[in-house]
């Protein structure tokens, strides 16, 4: 005895949300169009897929805990002067975080360094990897907590985790 469950049913077995959601008007437009059967159905992964990398994406974003999101095209480059532009878009090509290098923002008060993590941060998150933004005195604090605590190796997983751990000194 097989327990056979309707089309609905098995994409929510399947957790297929968006297809759930779309399926009549994307199988009603394969009709209109005469989409041949592996057209249908690459466009309904395909479509399946946007949205779960989507979520994910947005997922990332949440964890990483910016205090807001900035993207590198609202920086204002005519201030400082002295900022180089090419040296901080090579940065965000992101080779440094799967090279597991570092990259260093420093500088006085106000110049933007804590806008360029963020949006390093972001880029980093959209780009697929695990980022977590926390400030220096937020970390030493948990750490040193957690260390009375005897929760020590747990607590420095959690800033050793992600591809990249953005301390702001703010």
């Amino acid at each position: 005895m097989t327990n056979a469950l309707n089309f609905e049913d098995q994409l929510k077995y399947l957790n297929l949300a968006y297809s759930l959601r779309h399926h009549r008007e994307l199988t009603a437009e394969a009709a209109t169009q005469r989409w041949s059967h592996a057209e249908f159905l690459r466009r309904f992964i395909e479509a399946e897929t946007l949205e779960r990398q989507q979520r994910a994406r947005e997922r990332r974003i949440k964890a990483a805990r910016f205090p807001v999101c900035k993207t590198l095209d609202q920086f204002q480059w005519d201030w400082p002067k002295k900022i180089n532009e090419a040296q901080i878009r090579h940065l965000f090509e992101l080779r440094f975080v799967t090279e597991h290098t570092n990259a260093v923002f420093c500088g006085g008060v106000g110049l933007g360094k804590t806008h360029l993590a963020t949006a390093l941060g972001y880029a980093a998150a959209q780009d697929g990897h695990a980022v977590l933004f926390t400030t220096a005195i937020d970390a030493i604090n948990a750490l040193v907590a957690a260390q009375a605590t005897h929760r020590l190796q747990a607590e420095l997983k959690k800033y050793l985790a992600p591809a990249l751990l953005i301390l702001d000194s703010c």
